[in-house]
């Protein structure tokens, strides 16, 4: 029988490098959102979200004229009804101190959410990234042409992101759309907007630190045991140490989650809203500006340039080892 042999052009439409890149990210994905853990983390992640909306929802219906908090004090007297008046004034005479400081809180609060279901999905993605493809020799096969180490770092990086925003960015634009959708006041949406960009900040320090330190932790060894002990002794060995009040300085800054928390104290300015609210507000209740402004003074960042150094020093580091380790074997 005879047989030929047709060569011919491809005639396919090339799909170029950032088809390469969004593969690696999809696929990545994927992979990590069928299993259990993962849809456990969403579920709690969107409830979370959810939540912020509810209250923020709550607290600009509870102050409006005719809403359900005005409503309610009617059936309390004439002293419940003074009081639900002068929240309202409050807000109405201070609107960037009462919406701005609420928002503040919430999003400060909801930070704290976000932080900790990121920090426990990158633990169970930290052998899936650089470590799997380390122990199986498959970077000889991923790192040749076309497909070059940019483009499996930012894969890598994608997907990262990707858990991040789906665990923390995501939730916290629904709380604060959802929110302000139904305020009563355009001034709901004004000041809560520097809160929500102070929130996002706060988000964009993490996942830079974090995409760095989880890269490099990732390529330290071949084996995902090895690699997941290095990531929950950075995590929360180290943490722990770092916690007690009388533990020095550099201690503290030795832990990636201490200095994320004095990044949150200082780009979340807590402490600023509740000092606006114990000494510009005229609250009578002296008690009350007594507690309000320990509790400022708690919740106060005490070495916020540190806390940045630090995380700046974690992201080169771990930059270099990743870098020193993606490489054929």
């Amino acid at each position: 029988m005879e047989t030929s042999l047709d060569l011919s052009r491809w005639s396919e439409r090339p799909r170029g490098v950032g088809y390469r890149r969004w593969t690696m990210v999809t696929t990545g994905l994927r992979q990590l959102f069928r299993t259990k853990l993962f849809k456990f983390l969403l579920a709690a992640a969107w409830s979370g979200g959810l939540l912020l909306a509810a209250l923020g929802f709550l607290f600009s219906q509870s102050i409006s004229s005719g809403g359900w908090l005005e409503t309610l004090a009617h059936n309390f007297g004439p002293r419940a009804e003074a009081v639900v008046a002068a929240l309202a004034a409050f807000v109405l005479l201070y609107p960037e101190i009462c919406i701005g400081g609420w928002y503040t809180l919430l999003f400060w609060l909801q930070s704290f959410m976000g932080l900790g279901l990121s920090l426990v999905a990158l633990t169970a993605m930290i052998p899936r990234l650089i470590t799997r493809d380390r122990s199986t020799h498959a970077l000889t096969v991923y790192l040749s042409r076309p497909l070059t180490s940019g483009d499996y770092l930012l894969g890598k990086l994608g997907i990262i992101f990707g858990v991040l925003i789906a665990l923390w960015t995501g939730p916290l634009l629904l709380g604060w759309v959802v929110s302000v959708a139904f305020a009563p006041d355009l001034d709901f949406v004004v000041h809560s907007f520097n809160p929500l960009l102070r929130g996002l900040l706060f988000h964009g320090v993490s996942a830079v630190a974090l995409a760095a330190i989880a890269l490099g932790v990732s390529a330290i060894s071949r084996t995902p045991r090895n690699t997941t002990i290095i990531w929950i002794g950075l995590w929360l060995v180290i943490g722990a140490v770092a916690k007690p009040p009388g533990a020095p300085a550099w201690v503290r800054r030795a832990s990636f989650t201490h200095s994320l928390g004095e990044a949150r104290q200082g780009i979340i300015p807590l402490d600023t809203a509740l000092k606006d609210a114990a000494t510009i507000l005229p609250i009578m209740n002296q008690p009350l500006v007594q507690n309000l402004s320990r509790a400022s003074t708690k919740v106060a960042a005490t070495d916020f340039p540190g806390a940045l150094a630090s995380l700046g020093v974690f992201t080169v580091l771990a930059s270099f080892v990743f870098f020193r380790r993606l490489r054929p074997e």
